[in-house]
């Protein structure tokens, strides 16, 4: 997956609590729009002043959406941490679109500081569903909403990523990852190989690790036991590279 994404659609047709409710013998039909967000990850450096965002609406109702912004860091376990900021704001914070149209919404820093550490933010776009007139049928109502993340990189900003990788049981060893560097890292997925290169166990998912961060990944082998001494950690990233790490996996 590159850096920058071009594109991403949103299509949540049944919630569980909707669908809990067809379960139980209830037949309510569930309303839900459809949208997309341009770009899906957004990328500035401390000279830029502002972005701009499309948010289209890609169904054939009206939508009405609504934007806020978070300061997002992380717990020591690598948990979100999100806190409603005005040190960015989106203009407008309400986009109200028509059947099939898009809209052009910028987002724009209040502080010209230049940071010697990347910033990280939190745009969450929802849909207003409350502002959607009900059709004479009974529906259910369902918020769609997307998060995206927001970063802005000084020059020479980078990311530095250390993984050791640790037994926890027969056929699973625990990745433990630390960001040590001053900017994003997003591991995508993890690959314990043997030193002569036999694939031992992988984990086809990770998150991301903000600056000064340490969390941790479960790699489990689908072949049983995970033999011990000298192997290898891959860890692939969203950009497309992959490191590797020298590891010792006890017996």
């Amino acid at each position: 997956m590159n850096l920058v994404e071009s594109r991403m659609r949103l299509k949540i047709p049944l919630t569980l609590g909707a669908m809990g409710l067809l379960l139980a013998g209830f037949v309510t039909p569930a309303s839900a729009g459809v949208f997309s967000v341009t770009p899906v990850r957004i990328y500035m450096t401390p000279k830029d002043r502002a972005v701009a965002v499309t948010i289209t609406n890609e169904s054939d109702e009206a939508m009405v959406m609504q934007a806020e912004l978070y300061l997002w860091k992380q717990k020591p376990g690598g948990q979100d941490d999100l806190t409603l900021t005005e040190d960015m704001f989106l203009s407008p914070p309400i986009i109200k679109l028509a059947p099939r149209s898009r809209q052009v919404v910028r987002l724009a820093r209040v502080s010209n500081a230049r940071p010697t550490e990347e910033l990280t933010f939190r745009m969450i776009v929802r849909e207003i569903p409350e502002a959607k007139p009900l059709n004479t049928d009974a529906q259910v109502q369902i918020a769609v909403a997307f998060s995206m993340p927001v970063f802005i990189t000084p020059p020479g900003a980078k990311a530095k990523l250390d993984c050791t990788a640790e037994r926890v049981s027969a056929d699973t060893v625990t990745a433990v990852c630390e960001n040590t560097g001053n900017a994003y890292s997003h591991p995508t997925s993890l690959l314990l190989a043997s030193a002569a290169g036999e694939k031992l166990a992988y984990q086809d998912s990770g998150g991301y690790l903000l600056p000064g961060i340490k969390r941790s990944f479960n790699v489990k082998s689908a072949e049983g036991k995970i033999p011990g001494g000298k192997a290898k950690l891959d860890v692939t990233f969203a950009a497309g590279n992959t490191q590797t790490y020298d590891v010792t996996i006890a017996d």
